[in-house]
């Protein structure tokens, strides 16, 4: 299931594909074991960190997350974001979409914020959660923060 990526495209030898497989189960804390389960065999994190893997699985340059914690439980919401922000800090560039408001401060370059389909806002993580420009902004800051 992890290696269908590079599989489909042929994009490495069975070998490679093992070793690059067992490489990225170990950065998200999985057992080798892990290779052989089938998708109902997983936690609801270890689905989300597999599915992480599974596009890591190809090199992108960019990863892109919609609600990447939405209905896990805390402990695997922390597992989830603790990846994530470690994608992060090794310099993979990451475009979230996310409720996590600390930690989208935490992690952000920039911070663009949406109210119903339209940019109302966008800066560096200071200048949005420090100085907002916006009134639905600070409405918004100030119910979350």
């Amino acid at each position: 299931i992890i290696a269908e990526p590079l599989e489909v495209w042929n994009a490495l030898g069975k070998k490679e594909t093992d070793e690059r497989v067992l490489e990225l189960l170990e950065m998200v804390e999985l057992k080798e074991s892990a290779m052989y389960k089938y998708p109902h065999q997983f936690s609801g994190g270890q689905k989300q960190r597999i599915a992480i893997i599974r596009a890591m699985m190809m090199e992108p340059e960019i990863l892109l997350f919609d609600e990447p914690t939405s209905a896990l439980d805390p402990e695997s919401i922390g597992d989830v974001l603790s990846l994530i922000k470690e994608l992060a800090d090794n310099g993979m560039t990451i475009m979230i979409v996310t409720h996590e408001i600390g930690f989208a401060r935490e992690i952000a370059s920039r911070i663009i914020f949406i109210d119903k389909g339209k940019i109302i806002e966008e800066g560096t993580p200071n200048e949005f959660f420090n100085h907002p420009k916006t009134p639905r902004v600070k409405e918004f800051l100030e119910k979350v923060l």
